[in-house]
């Protein structure tokens, strides 16, 4: 096992942070190095976090102490960096989307095979107290089956924000706007909890931005392979900016997690039917039933680092132990198959089912 995990950053961005704060707050991980195209920002960011710094990402890679490269550029670069780095023999760790085309998703976990080497693709919610509690009575069939679930992303981005790189909003880089850049988290967390997807069928717009070429409001129904039905609604219009939300509803209980708090968790007793309109007795069993904090939906940069911290920590572990990440790319890929199907469904007025 080896004593000190090397870890180098490509990418300055808002994300970057989170990302070295959550390294160097790991017992027996170490940031090294950092890469980004701007000089003036990289600078900045080595003096930091006293790291060496690179305008070229790849000269970074050749340096043999860099066990795992962290991906935090825009998400149309994801593959290219990703397979860059699995030939130059390190471990990867991807920010979310792991790419914007499937075709390049597939060749990024291929690299990662060919080469030896471990892929994560960062979906860090799942290792969110509220998730794992969530799933855990899901999996013990507490909440019977499950009938309906939905997620919603009502969050705010202005248009300074999009403004703010030429790279926001378009389909070149971003791939996609509400669900792809700030939704995929939670449509990750829908399919975790409910279960693969069978179909979506969508409809989506730009209606409160200019100079975007992605949508700012999307709405799809989704059916889910379990025989469950939901929906997904995702914008980034809704000023000031309000919760990431899940609901869970089975047969025998129901769960919420609002902006990435268990805030309400209610299980039938064995034998019991209830009040004729569920106005009886319960118990909420959720350990925080509050609103939560309000995250990223105002601001990216106010994203909680903890479950980053969790999700490197897991990837140190599987290299260690000589395993799969727990969020490996075949993980990875699913949120981006469902939201590349709901664009496809927008765009052709059909739904679309899945293999």
């Amino acid at each position: 096992m080896a004593e000190v995990t090397r870890f180098a950053l490509i990418g300055c961005g808002v994300i970057s942070t989170k990302h070295a704060e959550a390294i160097t707050a790991i017992n027996g991980a170490k940031l090294i190095a950092v890469a980004d195209t701007d000089e003036e920002k990289v600078t900045e960011f080595s003096n930091r976090y006293d790291v060496d710094s690179y305008t070229d990402y790849r000269k970074m890679l050749q340096r043999e102490d860099i066990d795992v490269v962290n991906i935090l550029t825009p998400s149309g670069m994801h593959a290219e960096m990703a397979i860059h780095s699995a030939r130059a023999g390190k471990h990867v760790i991807v920010e979310k989307p792991m790419d914007i085309q499937i075709e390049k998703a597939h060749a990024m976990i291929q690299a990662c095979r060919d080469a030896g080497v471990k892929l994560a693709v960062i979906s860090q919610h799942r290792f969110d107290p509220s998730t794992i509690r969530v799933k855990e009575e899901i999996k013990q069939g507490s909440l019977g089956n499950l009938v309906l679930g939905q997620a919603a992303i009502n969050w705010y981005r202005s248009q300074g924000y999009y403004d703010s790189g030429d790279w926001r909003g378009t389909w070149k880089l971003d791939g996609g706007g509400a669900l792809m850049n700030q939704g995929i988290h939670t449509v990750d967390l829908l399919q975790f909890l409910m279960g693969p997807v069978e179909s979506v069928y969508a409809h989506t717009a730009t209606l409160a931005h200019e100079r975007i070429e992605v949508e700012d409001v999307a709405v799809a129904t989704v059916k889910f392979k379990n025989g469950a039905i939901g929906t997904i609604v995702g914008t980034t219009s809704a000023f000031p900016g309000f919760s990431a939300r899940i609901e869970v509803f089975g047969t025998n209980g129901s769960a919420i997690i609002n902006n990435d708090v268990l805030t309400h968790l209610y299980i039938k007793e064995e034998g019991s039917q209830g009040e004729m309109y569920g106005k009886g007795p319960s118990e909420n069993l959720a350990d925080h039933p509050s609103e939560g904090s309000i995250g990223g939906a105002k601001d990216p940069a106010n994203i909680n680092g903890l479950s980053h911290q969790m999700q490197i920590l897991d990837m140190i572990h599987s290299i260690n132990e000589d395993r799969e990440p727990l969020v490996n790319g075949e993980e990875g890929l699913k949120p981006l198959e469902i939201i590349l199907a709901i664009y496809q469904s927008a765009r052709t007025g059909r739904p679309i089912v899945f293999s």
